[in-house]
């Protein structure tokens, strides 16, 4: 069965790589490297998912049976394109098309970009000796779990640090990149939210987190967010002049500034555009440090709080994935894998710091189900490729500072990643105009972003991997468009002169006639969303009818057991989350210190 898959998959792969880069030679390496990579990817993706889609692939390829007399591998190339054309049709045959043709374009797309062949894995580094009763057990090594880790580690408390994904020193890969993702990302970057119109997802899943594979802009909390919180959950101590300190030490530890030099022309374009409109634009500070000479280095939790937590004294263990969590009196069992072998670590006091989905999911397994993982939430993103007369892109462009929120919270704008491979991707959605080739350097990815919708994480009994849903109503489809709308306005404000939205089967914006015509609210199934901000799916608060736990983290009805990252936000901030999580952790690890003294 697993070489009839394979088989499969490198026929699609190579019909993909044929009609997007006119390849023809079957023996070209990069090619070859596709394949791997395609394959390897689905075995990284959710495992609930697995079966399914191996399933699913075998039945297509040997569907052309029934028409053809030969399995879809052994079809000339434009009879393998017709029978692609028709599974598009034909419900999840469609994702299948996609999910195989995404992952080509990209991955052919970033090996020709970037020179650099298929990576081998990441062998797990050696993992220290360590004890097996710990005061304190940190899960996660993210923003909160790093702050959490070192501030407790700091104060003279005995901390391990629990990390699934391996310890890859930052700047080692790419950005960005295909290699980054096979090695940084949870489940290789292929998730996604299920419902009508499906939602795509990223996690970081190595030491340091989200904060390593991000663009580390920076925001504070919205102060009316900060005084919803208080009046919707009855949030404690968190107004802004309370929650001021804690952002201004992380805005020092990580050194928050602005960009120094001169501005990548992608992001000049989106200030023009609001400028000319009079919108309420910005630039966004990053955690950067900067060089007289102008280089840059991003002060993720790797090469900040981490270091000052292992000088403290903490133990970090990465490669160690923890499975759940048992009661021990007024203690805790962590039962956890490392390097495939399973252990049991003692601790008093927990505290999970996984992030919004895998946080939720490890106290669902552990049989702690309390407000959590019922109002999981994220900023759905439509995007709009925009294709200008000038170039504005580079090879070594880097991230984009300018967002405009004269229309916050309800929407933000950006722009996104748009290195070719991006672009390729983007584009799956205008087959027709595959001109990225000769036009990347006239082309950016821009998004409109919200902050509605409501989701859920579940687990399933005998897999990992949660089960994440998102469903969006009538309002935010009709506000996804309105993004999409005014977004498009502002970039031909600014001189572009054709548009892509990310909606299969929509036609490209030529003229602001065309945007006027584009329906006022998203279609359904037909619209291509995504997200990197993740939140909420235990929300913090005295509200026991919605919050997961107290004003602090600690879990309502639970001894010595604390929640201390994004999940803890009560609602989707309508800005960058990072900055949030990181003050609020700070705020809870000094409470807890010093609860712990009166």
């Amino acid at each position: 069965m697993r070489r009839a898959f394979g088989r499969a998959v490198a026929a699609l792969c190579e019909v993909f790589v044929r009609a997007r880069y006119h390849v023809t030679d079957r023996t070209d390496p990069t090619l070859a490297h596709t394949v791997q990579f395609v394959i390897a990817q689905h075995a990284r993706m959710p495992d609930y998912l697995r079966a399914p889609f191996m399933l699913a692939t075998l039945t297509f390829n040997y569907a052309s049976l029934l028409t053809s007399g030969k399995p879809f591998h052994r079809l000339s190339f434009e009879s393998q394109r017709r029978h692609i054309e028709r599974a598009r049709k034909l419900g999840p045959f469609c994702d299948l098309m996609r999910f195989y043709e995404g992952l080509s374009v990209f991955a052919f797309g970033d090996e020709k970009d970037s020179g650099v062949s298929a990576s081998a894995p990441v062998a797990a580094p050696a993992v220290a000796p360590t004890k097996n009763r710990h005061d304190i057990v940190v899960i996660g090594s993210g923003p909160g779990g790093a702050i959490t880790a070192c501030l407790l580690a700091e104060a003279g408390r005995d901390v391990l640090s629990l990390e699934a994904g391996a310890n890859i020193p930052l700047g080692d890969k790419t950005e960005f990149s295909r290699e980054e993702m096979e090695q940084r990302y949870r489940n290789g970057g292929i998730t996604a939210a299920f419902g009508r119109t499906k939602i795509s997802y990223v996690e970081g899943r190595c030491v340091g987190g989200g904060s390593e594979i991000n663009a580390g802009l920076y925001h504070r909390t919205p102060d009316d967010i900060l005084e919803r919180w208080r009046q919707e959950f009855d949030l404690q101590a968190a107004s802004p002049a309370e929650m001021l300190p804690h952002f201004e030490a992380c805005e020092r530890d990580v050194s928050v500034s602005p960009l120094p030099g001169p501005q990548p022309e992608t992001s000049l374009k989106m200030q023009l555009g609001a400028e000319r409109l009079g919108w309420k634009s910005f630039e966004v500070p990053r955690w950067y440090k900067y060089s007289a000479a102008g280089s840059a280095q991003k002060q993720s939790m790797s090469r900040t709080y981490i270091p000052r937590a292992l000088q403290a004294g903490c133990t970090l263990k990465s490669s160690t994935t923890v499975l759940r969590l048992r009661r021990d009196g007024n203690g805790w069992n962590i039962e956890c894998e490392s390097n495939g072998a399973r252990e049991t670590i003692s601790c008093n006091t927990v505290f999970v710091c996984a992030g919004a989905i895998q946080s939720a999911a490890l106290l669902l397994r552990s049989g702690i189900g309390m407000n959590i993982g019922k109002s999981f939430r994220v900023h759905p993103t439509v995007k709009v490729i925009a294709e200008f007369p000038e170039a504005i892109n580079t090879c070594d462009f880097g991230i984009t500072v300018h967002q405009v929120k004269e229309f916050s919270p309800r929407l933000g704008f950006g722009v996104s990643v748009s290195r070719a491979p991006y672009l390729s991707l983007a584009m799956l959605d205008h087959p027709a105009h595959q001109n990225i080739d000769e036009r990347w350097h006239h082309m950016a990815i821009y998004y409109a972003m919200i902050t509605g919708g409501n989701g859920r994480i579940r687990t399933l009994p005998g897999f990992r991997d949660a089960v994440v849903s998102y469903a969006l109503d009538e309002t935010d489809m009709r506000n996804l468009a309105d993004g999409a709308k005014k977004l498009s306005e502002l970039l031909f404000t600014a001189g572009a002169q054709t548009l892509y939205p990310s909606v299969a089967g929509s036609a490209p914006f030529r003229s602001m006639e065309d945007v006027r015509n584009f329906p006022g609210i998203l279609p359904a199934g037909r619209s291509n969303l995504m997200s990197v901000h993740l939140f909420s799916s235990c929300p913090m608060g005295e509200n026991r009818e919605k919050c997961a736990t107290d004003s602090f983290g600690k879990v309502h009805g639970a001894d010595n057991l604390y929640i201390n990252d994004a999940s803890l936000l009560c609602t989707a901030p309508g800005v960058n989350p990072q900055g949030s999580i990181m003050a609020f952790a700070r705020r809870n690890a000094l409470h807890f210190l010093q609860a712990g003294k009166s």
